[in-house]
């Protein structure tokens, strides 16, 4: 590692989208890095998935998640921006004033890129976020019965096994191909470090990867990719799941083998703390295969990542972010 590398900030890329992006992005938000969160724009579940059908913007949900954790604002300003009307307010029920935010300035910023970078100003946002594509896309998928189905909440709801997906612009015309902005591309070839999920794998992390460029770019980069397993099986997504599948599914979508390093959990899941009811596009924890995953010229770095709380499982920052940056150090070393 030549000494201008080891002086600067290491660079890292979290790839992703779903509740576990933010976790990891807290975590790092306050340690010596520069942080790029690239992030999903295939929701079209709640209030984003009203919002891009009436106005047609990208979902705002997961943007506006990961811009609230890595803002310096204070606790106040956070709950108003991530505050959610109820129920009983039938025009606004279910939006968050800051998806309506997001999607305000999008129109006023004629995209959502724009808009973001304007926003991560507004809220002293300690690093970069950057939608994945500037606009909307559409989640699609074959499942191994060979039927097809499109729209990210549609797949999930189908509980079917999921061959393959792909990604098209909701705006879809033919020849028109979904394309992330050079920012994005810029910041994966010249991290030092991309990071995927934790999430899920077929609506959260994959939708990423499907756009061609950045698929293309996280191949081509010269960083270490490190994918975060998840703890959990999800229903109609990832049920028997392995560790060794869930890279190996990676591996089948972009057409070559990129992973470099797995970070896999180690400590069992007790049976009766889960609440399944509660979390119930869970299902059980993902089972380990650290031959599979040998085979695949995987790193794997499997220790206690567990975090419970609520009656579910969950990734623990603090422990995942020590193991990234410990990744990082042994890398410049």
């Amino acid at each position: 590692m030549s000494e201008k590398l080891k002086k600067r900030q290491p660079k890292i890329v979290v790839i992703g989208g779903g509740t576990g992006l933010p976790v990891i992005l807290k975590g790092l938000r306050d340690k010596d890095v520069d942080i790029t969160a690239v992030v999903t724009v295939a929701d079209d579940g709640g209030s984003s998935g009203i919002l891009r059908n009436y106005i047609n913007v990208v979902p705002p949900g997961d943007i506006r998640n990961v811009l609230a954790a890595l803002s310096q604002w204070s606790d106040l300003e956070l709950d108003i921006f991530q505050y959610r009307f109820d129920s009983s307010d039938q025009f606004f029920a279910g939006h968050a004033i800051g998806n309506l935010i997001i999607a305000a300035l999008s129109e006023m910023k004629s995209g959502v890129f724009e808009a973001v970078q304007e926003l991560s100003q507004m809220m002293k946002v300690r690093g970069h976020v950057y939608p994945a594509a500037n606009e909307p896309l559409v989640l699609n998928a074959e499942f191994t019965d060979g039927t097809k189905i499109k729209g990210e909440s549609e797949i999930t709801a189908a509980h079917k096994a999921i061959k393959r997906v792909w990604v098209t612009p909701a705006d879809y015309q033919d020849g028109h191909v979904a394309q992330a902005v050079p920012e994005v591309i810029n910041a994966i070839m010249d991290a030092d470090q991309i990071v995927l999920g934790p999430g899920s794998l077929f609506t959260s992390i994959l939708p990423n990867l499907m756009i061609k460029n950045v698929g293309q770019a996280v191949c081509d980069t010269s960083a270490e990719v490190v994918y975060i397993c998840n703890i959990m099986t999800q229903k109609g997504e990832t049920d028997q799941f392995t560790d060794a599948d869930h890279v190996r599914i990676l591996d089948e979508h972009l057409g070559r083998h990129f992973v470099d390093t797995v970070l896999v959990n180690s400590q069992p899941v007790p049976e009766d703390y889960m609440d399944f009811q509660r979390w119930n596009e869970l299902s059980q924890p993902v089972k380990h295969d650290f031959a599979g995953l040998r085979e695949q010229e995987t790193r794997v770095i499997s220790t206690n990542f567990l975090q419970l709380r609520d009656n579910g499982a969950f990734h623990d920052s603090a422990k995942v972010v020590a193991e990234l940056l410990n990744r990082l150090h042994q890398a410049r070393d």
